[in-house]
């Protein structure tokens, strides 16, 4: 299938996990990617690394290193990107955008406890900006018929784990989200879902205390007998992307290997 080829995808957290698997497979199935991504000096060589595979593929690349959460950093990159694809919209817009505070809600010490701006913070970045960004686009013209947007959820958005609070809220609320979006985007062709990943090995699970645990109980818990992996979720996204699925829409899409309904 070459319906892909010469389209653009927009990954927002594309310089590792989720959305690095992801950018690299959509540009082996032909597409350029624009990556949004918020990096040091230290991990630059990683994204450089990414935008050389990309380019092994055969795509464009165009890469934001900038906070994407951002309402003035979001109008640069659209404002910068838009030219480049030359009056067509993004085939595939992804959100993997995972920055967080992990403190519980109440502790004994007050000071432990998680405190309004970080609870906000959480829920702007891992599920409101998904809103500011297709709103934007769309505005733009970037967001048409035949578009896809999909964003990362988890498990969490159902489920409670010590000082996981923000995040699991974040995650209920970008679930939300997406619902509202398919319906609203529904008349105007372009689908939105939710693909709820099963544990994975990134960057972000291991800043989650206990990790180890989720891990354990994953690998005891899914069918599968293994984790889920950055490209298990890469090849989803890569073949939902494709012509002939634009109805399905509205969804949380399991990609786990049958993890959360065990």
């Amino acid at each position: 299938m070459n319906d892909l080829k010469g389209q653009w995808a927009l990954i927002l957290g594309a310089s590792s996990g989720f959305g690095e698997a992801a950018g690299i497979e959509l540009a082996k199935r032909g597409m350029n990617i624009c990556g949004v991504h918020l990096d040091r000096k230290a991990t630059m060589p990683n994204v450089e690394r990414i935008v050389g595979e990309i380019h092994k593929a055969g795509g464009k690349a165009e890469f934001f290193n900038v906070n994407a959460a951002d309402e003035a950093n979001r109008k640069q990159v659209i404002e910068g990107i838009a030219p480049k694809l030359q009056g067509k919209p993004f085939r595939t817009v992804m959100h993997s955008l995972a920055f967080g505070t992990l403190k519980p809600f109440v502790a004994e010490k007050p000071e432990d406890a998680i405190t309004a701006p970080q609870l906000e913070m959480t829920l702007n970045v891992m599920a409101n900006s998904l809103v500011y960004w297709v709103q934007d686009l769309f505005t733009r013209k970037l967001l048409a018929r035949g578009s896809r947007i999909f964003a990362m959820t988890s498990a969490g958005g159902a489920r409670i784990w010590p000082s996981y609070g923000a995040v699991s809220a974040a995650k209920s609320a970008l679930e939300s989200h997406i619902r509202q979006l398919a319906v609203e985007f529904s008349p105007h062709g372009i689908a939105a879902n939710a693909l709820r990943a099963g544990v994975t090995d990134t960057p972000s699970l291991r800043k989650i205390p206990g990790n180890e645990e989720i891990v354990k109980m994953a690998m005891e818990r899914n069918p599968g007998k293994r984790m889920t992996t950055p490209q298990d979720v890469a090849n989803a996204i890569a073949a939902l992307s494709h012509d002939g699925i634009e109805w399905l829409t509205g969804n949380v899409i399991s990609v786990d290997g049958g993890e959360f309904i065990v």
